[in-house]
Formats: C-alpha cells, structure tokens, sequence
C-alpha cells in the first residue's frame, strides 16, 4: 500500500447512502418529469447507465429509491447484486431519478470520486463477501445495511483517485476492444460452420429422394416414463440437464445412479449403445448427441433416442439432426405452453434425404475436418476471453492497493 494512503474509511462514512427524497421535492414540482430507471436499465460492466423512461414525480416517490445525477447505484438482490449491476447516475431528467426498490444508492461526499468508488464496487472480490452474508428467504437475499456501511474503501488523496480512474478507463477502454473482437472472431467460426453444415444438408434435400426419419432408422423411442429408483452407485441415469447445448455432449459429473437390476428391466431400444444419437425433446428440444462410446447408461423420457439402419452413418445422422432443416421441422412441430415437446411421432416423421452411404460419409469427413478446426478456434477464443477477464480483475486489484 502506498503511503498516505487512508485504509479506515467505512463507506458509510465516505458516502450519503440512500439520500432523503425530500431533496426531489425541493427542486421539482410533483407534475415534473424526472427519470425512471428499472431494475433492467442498470447494466453490468456498464460505468453509465441510460435512463430510457421519464414519470411525473408525484408518480414515483411513493414507493421508488430516490436517486440524482453523479449517484452510484448497486442493486442489491440476488442474483443481480452477485451479476455486479451497477452503474452511475447521468444526464438524468431535471438531474432526478427513480427507480427499484432493490437499489443501494451512494452518494459519494467531497473527498471520494464517484467513478473511483464504481470501481472499487465493481470488484468480485466486494460481491463474494457479499453474497457470504446475504439474509432473506431464497431467491429474495439481500446485502444487509451493515455490510454495506462498514465495508472498507481505501482512499487516496482526490488526484490519486483521478489519476487511477484515467488508468482503468484507458485499460478497459482496449480490453473491451479485445473482448469484442475476439467474440465476433468466436461468433465467425461457429457461423462457418453452421454455413457449410446448412449447404451439406440443403444440397442434399434437393437432390435425394426424401423419406420420414423412421424409413432411415431401426429404433425412435425415448427413456423410461417411470421415475427409476436410485442408489448410491450403479448405472448412471441422464436428464435434460446432463446435455451441454454448446458442446453437445453429454456431462456425466452430476449424474445420480440407479441399480442394474433397473436397467436389466428396459427394452433394448431404450438402452443407448454405440452409433446411436440423443435427441433432446423436451425444453431445450433439438439438440442430438452422439453416443460415441460403449458405456452403460440411462435417460429420462425428455430424451429421445435414434438408432440408425445398418446403411446410415452414425455420424452422418448426428449431423443431420443438427441440420437447420432438421430444428425448423422440430420448432414448427413442437406442441405445449409451459415446456415445448418434440413428440415421438413427430419425430418420426421428421422429413429427411435418403443419402446414399458413400456420399455420407464423404459428407462427414468434411464436416468434421470442419469441425475440428471450429472446436479449435472456440478453445483459443474462449482462452483468450478468460484471460481478458483476469487482467481486468489483476488491475483492479492492483487499483485499490496502490501499486498502479
């Protein structure tokens, strides 16, 4: 820590938290219009927020949290006080604001800069001593007063917090840059191939004779509709929750077992082998799996399973079950309000290319070189992604201890 610098400030003595809405009806008559900012508006990662809405003051100063120009705003429920939503109060109408009851208002006094105090709460570092002692019933916590009041802000001189703040918003300034680019460089790999996947399958819709996907296929079925019994170890029992939608594959880590003599109890079919393909229909319908493996496992009935004829490529009908064409039939064939459902006879009669086998697996070894490369690229941006995240957090911690 550098010296001079004051560590003993709480910040309930360094702020005016919660400002007294009397000081709205002092500057504006109730007819006036001022902001009004729900809970929405308020973002994350974002210094400034907009105040997209305006009210008559006599309308929101019953119930509202009170707010003015140059006020730091956190939200102070879960799960958005743990998201980090926060923000600064500009350009406000009339310089008065309004908005949810689950705001934490700062009003920062002379000696604390209100943009140095954003980033000292932007910190993950404040929302993990958060979250430990939030109080309320689940789904409701809050940060309690108390915690907010006495937490600790070290605090420079005024130019030294200036001097930091210039720092910070010229680094996040180039790493936002960096994060945007890197994600529409993630966003053109996965679109490329999603662009050749399209034109493998477009291709092959007007080409080929088309048949239901049960002319292609030995077995539709799903898992067993009965709740199984389960035990401390066995087989593992899959539900819509173990399909990860972006790597589609299947997440075995927290899986609960069921005994072997269940299994000895299903039907063939709704046993998955090797070369069959997954097919969730329930919720997050559409998304195939690949059984890639022989391993003994089960699933609920959310999940279909596909078992391909003898003259189709395993990888080949994974492919298509992903095809857009495939997931178009799938949304304009699903049925319910709550939870949408891909029924089984609608899954069978999915609309599909009979392919001859050659061309298949002409058809997947370029998919896959594809999508080797694709997975790649992912890993490489997403690594990249991280690591932007970290110099973030390495220079706000080097922020607040005075070693920028």
């Amino acid at each position: 820590m550098k010296a001079g610098w004051n560590v003993k400030h709480r910040l309930g003595d360094v702020c005016i938290i919660k400002p007294p809405k009397a000081e709205a009806k002092k500057k504006v008559n109730g007819s006036d219009l001022v902001s009004f900012v729900p809970m929405d508006n308020l973002g994350i990662n974002q210094k400034f927020f907009a105040a997209k809405q305006m009210k008559a003051l006599d309308e929101v100063s019953g119930s509202y949290t009170y707010f003015a120009d140059n006020d730091v705003l956190l939200a102070k429920i879960t799960p958005c006080f743990e998201n980090g939503k926060l923000g600064i109060a500009r350009n406000l109408t009339n310089g008065i604001g309004f908005g949810s009851s689950e705001y934490i208002v700062f009003r920062p006094k002379e000696i604390l800069d209100p943009e140095y105090l954003y980033y000292f709460l932007s910190r993950k570092q404040f929302r993990e001593k958060g979250s430990q002692v939030m109080t309320g019933a689940v789904g409701h916590k809050r940060v309690p007063k108390n915690f907010i009041e006495d937490y600790r802000i070290p605090l420079p001189p005024l130019p030294e917090q200036k001097r930091i703040v210039a720092i910070l918003d010229e680094a996040f300034t180039s790493i936002d840059t960096a994060k945007k680019n890197t994600e529409k460089n993630l966003k053109n790999a996965r679109e490329l191939f999603e662009s050749f996947l399209n034109l493998v399958f477009a291709q092959a819709w007007t080409t080929c004779d088309l048949v239901p996907l049960a002319e292609i296929t030995t077995d539709i079925t799903d898992g067993d509709h009965m709740p199984p019994p389960k035990t401390a170890s066995g087989v593992p029992f899959i539900t819509i929750g173990n399909i990860n939608k972006e790597t589609r594959k299947i997440d075995f880590t927290d899986t609960f077992m069921v005994p072997h003599e269940y299994i000895k109890t299903l039907k063939p079919n709704r046993k998955p082998k090797k070369g069959d393909v997954l097919y969730t229909v329930t919720g997050s319908f559409g998304i195939p799996v690949l059984v890639d493996a022989d391993m003994e496992f089960c699933f609920q009935r959310h999940i279909g399973l596909v078992r391909p004829s003898t003259d189709i490529d395993s990888e080949w009908l994974y492919y298509l079950l992903l095809s857009p064409q495939v997931f178009k039939q799938a949304v304009e064939g699903a049925t319910g309000t709550a939870q949408k459902t891909v029924a089984l006879k609608i899954l069978r009669n999915f609309i599909v290319p009979k392919v001859p086998l050659p061309d298949q697996r002409s058809a997947v070894e370029k998919l896959n070189t594809l999508s080797k490369e694709t997975n790649r690229l992912e890993s490489v941006y997403q690594r990249k992604l991280t690591a932007l995240d970290e110099l973030k957090k390495s220079l706000l911690h080097q922020a607040f201890n005075g070693q920028l």
